[in-house]
């Protein structure tokens, strides 16, 4: 019976309360994805420079990494509703603005620069609030979710987060043609007053922290002890790392979309859109297909493939070939996600799960941003093209190191660490 519970696809879902979380998630993720694309789309209209898309990610990971390791702490101290509720109505805020931004009036009225200053302003206090978001978002799950159900909620929540991935680029795509920016943003603001009304559906949880009021310095130095001599967690978020930062074509589509393919904002939103449905599908899958099992090798050949896929999507000069490499390469994402997510909800202790996420957003989340800036300097400094090829065989470079230097990692098999916890 135990076996089977294992295997049923919709345990964790079975909790209400996890029902809620995923529904605030589906819509604060759904913002997000959005505001950036609008945000990308926006700034290359005004600047038509490489270099403005890669300071975008710039202005948002100097916030989010310099106070990762503070907000962990700061999570870890804290009860997680009340500071969700706090983040969500700085976004709300945020987003705002940025509609006055982009309003046609306000746009009249000053110069390019200063609604580019504007907009990155607004990008790097919405950095600053990411930093508390993640490790509450991620600390929340381990309160509502029992240790034996984490793999099946883990896969769930990726595949709910990948749901909005999906959606949001594609929207952002397809209503900047059909309604213009300004009120794009509109619907981007409705959806985080969405999650904050489905927010107050989860109950507040205790702290479980044994040290409340610990000395911060004290605090962070156990915090990245704790993930430096775990090395499935070290190694895990380490190798997507380097493949997020090498791997940051998406951060060129406004380029690829408006001067190579010249497909315009609906297929913008179809290149957008194609790495999520990917990972959207590998998501769902991996709901009844485990991919714990052997979660090293699987993890290590995921990041292979994703190199292999952006390397094909910089060569072509076909709009569905493109559409089909940045497919798959959200599918071998999908399986990295999943896996990654899983490794972190099952040996974090509950009292970590703040510091060791920040530790992760540090690692994984701002190299998303920090890739974006990477292939938005190569790109200006080798050409657009090169700068993809190099970065994807910059990523097969450091799965072969990963898979070399690290022979314990390859043979990872969490169901058989479950087992035993």
């Amino acid at each position: 019976m135990l076996q089977m519970a294992k295997k049923d696809p919709f345990s964790s879902l079975r909790i209400p309360e996890f029902r809620w979380f995923l529904a605030m998630r589906l819509f604060i993720v759904l913002a997000w994805s959005m505001q950036f694309v609008l945000i990308e789309w926006e700034v290359y209209r005004i600047t038509k420079d490489p270099l403005s898309l890669g300071l975008i990610g710039l202005m948002e990971i100097i916030p989010a990494i310099s106070m990762a390791l503070f907000a962990g702490h700061i999570v870890d101290q804290n009860e997680k509703k009340g500071l969700l509720i706090k983040c969500f109505s700085g976004l709300a805020t945020i987003s705002a603005l940025l509609c006055l931004l982009v309003h046609p009036n306000f746009i009249d009225s000053f110069s390019k620069n200063t609604i580019l200053y504007g907009i990155y302003a607004l990008v790097f206090v919405g950095g600053i609030i990411r930093a508390f978001l993640i490790p509450s978002v991620f600390s929340l799950l381990g309160l509502i979710i029992p240790k034996k159900e984490q793999p099946n909620a883990a896969t769930w929540s990726s595949s709910t987060w990948q749901v909005a991935a999906v959606i949001g680029p594609a929207l952002a795509g397809f209503t900047i043609g059909w309604f213009g920016v300004f009120w794009s943003l509109v619907f981007v603001v409705f959806c985080v007053i969405m999650a904050l009304i489905v927010l107050t559906q989860i109950e507040r949880k205790p702290i479980l922290n044994p040290k409340i009021g610990e000395p911060i310095f004290k605090s962070l130095k156990e915090g990245l002890s704790f993930v430096f001599q775990n090395k499935t967690i070290l190694n895990a978020i380490s190798l997507d790392m380097f493949a997020v930062l090498f791997g940051g074509a998406v951060a060129l589509l406004p380029i690829f979309a408006q001067d190579i393919l010249k497909v315009g904002s609906e297929g913008f939103g179809i290149l957008r859109a194609a790495p999520a449905i990917g990972g959207l599908i590998t998501m769902l899958v991996a709901t009844s297909i485990p991919l714990h099992q052997k979660a090293g090798k699987k993890l290590l050949l995921a990041v292979f493939g994703f190199g292999v896929c952006i390397i094909v999507f910089g060569l072509s000069t076909n709009f569905w070939l493109s559409v089909v490499a940045l497919f798959l390469s959200g599918v071998t994402d999908g399986i990295s996600v999943v896996i990654r997510q899983t490794i972190l909800q099952i040996y974090t202790p509950d009292h970590m799960r703040g510091r060791v996420s920040s530790v992760n957003s540090i690692f994984v989340g701002s190299s998303n941003e920090l890739g974006a800036f990477e292939s938005g300097l190569a790109s200006k400094i080798m050409g657009v093209v090169p700068a993809v090829v190099f970065g994807g065989m910059m990523t097969l470079g450091i799965v072969g190191v990963t898979a070399v230097a690290s022979p314990k990692f390859r043979e990872l098999d969490i169901e058989k660490d479950l087992e035993t916890i």
